[in-house]
């Protein structure tokens, strides 16, 4: 009694409060605190988390994320922290999802897609999601996004099963999920995000990335 436990992990809103629920009984306090950002980010202790728990509990962990967290927000109340990080993680693979559409059907229609990134790297469309996806890989990197393709898939599972739940529409979050089962289901599972595109290039006979 009187235990604290921090779960930064992604999860979905549901499980996390039916094990909130069963720690309670016990006078324990679970507190959904999920991160964001790369393992470069991690290695510097400059990690972003989104933390769900009443104020006083914040108040009292908030230094102990601070040691590893650049970027600590309090987003609600307990189940709130894998509620916002499950819609931030929609929010970027649909834009990961496009980003390697666009970039095949520009290619599809002769045009370069490196005109596509310069055209897009001066606007409000650009992006981090959108460098890492389109502009690295055709540089030769994959690596500017270092996050799974089965963890995306995952996770945007998570979402989706949370949206069916309450329920309400969630056309493009169903779009974005089928697209990583589609990744996964080729072989790509274990790849980063940005071989999407070469994922498009399987699938469209296209060349973007050679």
């Amino acid at each position: 009694s009187g235990l604290v436990i921090v779960d930064t992990s992604t999860a979905e809103p549901a499980s996390t409060n039916a094990i909130r629920a069963r720690l309670g009984h016990l006078g324990v306090t679970f507190v959904d605190a999920p991160l964001a950002r790369t393992p470069k980010e991690a290695e510097e202790g400059r990690l972003n988390t989104m933390v769900g728990a009443e104020p006083q509990v914040f108040a009292a962990l908030k230094p102990v994320l601070q040691a590893f967290c650049e970027n600590v927000v309090h987003v609600g109340p307990p189940g709130a922290g894998h509620v916002v990080k499950l819609a931030n993680n929609f929010i970027a693979m649909t834009i990961a999802c496009a980003t390697a559409e666009a970039g095949a059907a520009v290619k599809r229609m002769g045009v370069d897609p490196q005109k596509l990134v310069d055209v897009v790297s001066l606007g409000a469309v650009n992006n981090g999601i959108f460098q890492a996806v389109l502009a690295q890989p055709l540089r030769g990197n994959f690596s500017a996004l270092k996050f799974a393709l089965d963890n995306a898939r995952k996770d945007i599972r998570y979402y989706t099963h949370m949206t069916e739940g309450l329920p309400m529409t969630s056309i493009m979050g169903e779009a974005t999920h089928q697209s990583l089962v589609n990744a996964c289901m080729l072989g790509f599972g274990e790849e980063f995000v940005p071989n999407l595109i070469k994922v498009q290039d399987k699938l469209n006979g296209t060349s973007v990335v050679g």
